[in-house]
């Protein structure tokens, strides 16, 4: 069903009408277009006021007004400013569009983008793909022409971009390149590259993403020629993998995969974004379980990878991975797209921030279209970004220097210290932007007194949440003994009841956070296509010194965001998984400390804070 803004409007009044959330759930699928609209709606997440949320993307602030631009795909594209990474507004009445296919370069499809923030006559001018033929899909031969690269340029702060008359500024993948893919192209600038490549100052660099048939996963790089953009000269693949192989051993960063997406090119130090640091990159990346004949499927990986900027033999500029890992672990969390916020922007004056790297993670609600049967129609919106990450260069210190630090992982060594026995880890850091947890955790609260358990079971917190809208912030510690004790689980239930709940537990075993979603909808009882699958993802507490030169299991640093239905686990500054828990009844509100196996474990520090914050202060649903 296409649902346009007056049947969203007209449908509003019979949202959940007749639901009774204290009883069973019925076969969700049989009742009315909206009627589910609220049930599992967050509120601090970003989202259209109706339908489909796609990719995030064209991102950018406006140098004329400070504003922060948010992108993401919905009928073409769409976005909404933000001043403080807390609250937005729609750029257009009802979530529109601002840009949408039906051009001459676009006639089927428009994908996604990145903006020059002062183009073509200092104006927000975006690069992105302009799709004429469909399917296309990494697994099929590739139809030449189907994506290119065009320009449309905005005159009146963003809600609208108009495409330039002309055809394609990147009119076609490389000279005789079988490409899996060739699209999502960002723009970005680099003074290591100006540097290599010997470019002028601040020139505009653009990378696409894709992939070679037989071959393997690619970045494609290209450099601006003319001061009009209008031509771009390609420089080659800068980046390529062997096809379906991993990082070290695929454990820290699942699979390169056969096609990349949606990569970003960044630079960071310790404070966040700086064109002169180390080179990161995020990137979406397509596998199959069948290597030999590879099939349509959803299994993709949010990854990034630090590296170096080099050239080969030939001379052409390459960049080598020194680390990598995961952006999210949620299997269905995908297509990051950042931009560099700058220190004057007016979200980072409000806040005193530093220029930064702020990056948003598609979840989508159907994985990837495979969920055929959800009940769409009665909730009348799918998928949402996650909150905003602000990325910079991690430091984790006083680590012993043993096997689990020197593995090849998402981390690399950055300091050896011989006579202590200790090493310094730099990693990617990746935290909630600082004002939107500000406004986290600004509101109501209760503290849990801390407490040790050895016992198997779950232990209710003395107090309730008042609603499905909260954070949850602990230290969980271990004491050494744990690292060879593989039954040992411990964490939180949430969104708990008699009748449902979503357990969030460290294990030993594999090193991992997973969040058990078994028993987290008692929808999915009556209701096919309701996704509970469990979620994991690897996260390695080292070995640390402390102050008095003893050794023990670093400390798990926990914040668990409940957005309704939307579950964010943040650990360590350094790690992020992030999922749906769809629980149904109106009381699966409480919160437990969770124990598993044998062995200690100490929670402390534990702090609930309430309610959240609205999003979207302007709009009336």
């Amino acid at each position: 069903m296409k649902l346009t803004p007056a049947i969203y409007a007209s449908s509003l009044a019979v949202r959940q009408e007749g639901i009774d959330y204290n009883s069973a759930p019925p076969n969700l699928s049989t009742l009315a277009n909206s009627s589910l609209f609220d049930t599992w709606r967050p509120r601090a997440h970003i989202l259209p006021p109706f339908g489909q949320i796609g990719d995030p993307c064209m991102h950018y602030t406006d140098p004329e007004t400070g504003l922060f631009h948010v992108g993401w795909l919905h009928l073409g594209a769409a976005g909404a400013t933000t001043d403080d990474l807390v609250t937005y507004h729609d750029l257009n009445a009802d979530g529109a569009p601002f840009i949408v296919s039906g051009g001459k370069n676009d006639p089927i499809a428009v994908f996604d983008g990145s903006v020059i923030p002062s183009g073509i006559d200092g104006k927000p001018t975006l690069l992105y793909t302009s799709v004429s033929y469909l399917p296309i899909q990494w697994t099929i031969p590739y139809t030449r022409g189907s994506e290119t690269q065009s320009l449309a340029v905005s005159t009146d702060g963003g809600r609208n971009f108009t495409k330039l008359d002309h055809g394609p500024v990147i009119p076609s993948p490389p000279f005789a390149v079988n490409v899996t893919g060739f699209r999502d192209p960002f723009v970005f600038q680099n003074s290591r590259l100006d540097s290599q490549l010997k470019s002028a100052p601040g020139t505009w660099y653009a990378v696409i993403s894709g992939g070679v048939h037989q071959d393997g996963p690619s970045q494609f790089l290209y450099r601006q020629h003319d001061p009009d953009f209008q031509y771009w000269e390609e420089l080659g693949q800068w980046w390529h993998e062997p096809a379906n192989t991993t990082w070290g051993n695929g454990d820290w960063a699942g699979r390169w995969g056969y096609n990349f997406e949606v990569a970003n090119i960044f630079s960071l130090d310790a404070h966040g974004y700086n064109a002169g640091g180390e080179v990161f990159t995020t990137l979406g990346a397509e596998w199959s379980l069948d290597p030999i004949v590879p099939q349509v499927s959803g299994f993709r990986e949010m990854l990034w990878a630090a590296g170096t900027v080099c050239s080969d033999k030939k001379g052409n500029v390459k960049f080598v991975p020194t680390m990598a890992g995961k952006l999210d672990w949620g299997t269905s969390a995908y297509a990051a797209a950042g931009k560099e916020l700058p220190a004057t922007s007016l979200a980072s004056k409000k806040s005193g921030a530093p220029d930064r790297f702020i990056s948003y993670v598609w979840l989508t609600g159907d994985f990837y279209g495979t969920l055929l049967n959800f009940p769409t129609a009665q909730q009348n919106w799918t998928g949402a970004l996650l909150l905003p990450r602000e990325l910079s260069v991690g430091t984790i210190s006083n680590v012993v220097d043993n096997k689990l630090s020197r593995e090849t992982g998402s981390w690399r060594v950055s300091r050896n210290d011989s006579r202590r026995g200790v090493v310094e880890l730099a990693t990617l850091k990746q935290e909630i932007a600082r004002e939107a947890l500000a406004a986290l955790t600004s509101g109501d609260s209760f503290t849990e007194p801390g407490r040790t358990l050895t016992a198997a079971g779950s232990v209710p917190f003395q107090r309730l949440p008042e609603s499905k809208f909260h954070v949850i912030s602990a230290s969980l510690s271990f004491p050494r003994s744990s690292r060879g004790n593989g039954d040992l689980r411990a964490g939180f239930q949430i969104l708990s009841s008699e009748h449902e709940s979503t357990t969030i537990y460290y294990q030993f075993s594999n090193e991992s956070i997973v969040i058990d979603r078994s028993n987290s909808s008692a929808a999915a009882a009556t209701t096919s296509d309701i996704d509970v699958r469990n979620e994991a993802g690897r996260l390695r507490l080292f070995d640390v010194v402390g102050g008095h030169g003893e050794q023990r299991i670093e400390t798990l640093e926990l914040t668990i965001v409940v957005d309704n239905s939307i579950v964010e686990v943040h650990a360590n500054g350094r790690f992020a998984i992030s999922t749906w828990a769809r629980s149904w009844y109106a009381d699966s509100r409480e919160i437990r400390f969770f124990h598993e196996g044998s062995g200690e474990v100490t929670f402390g520090n534990v702090t609930v804070h309430e309610g959240l914050y609205e999003a979207w202060p302007d709009r009336k649903n």
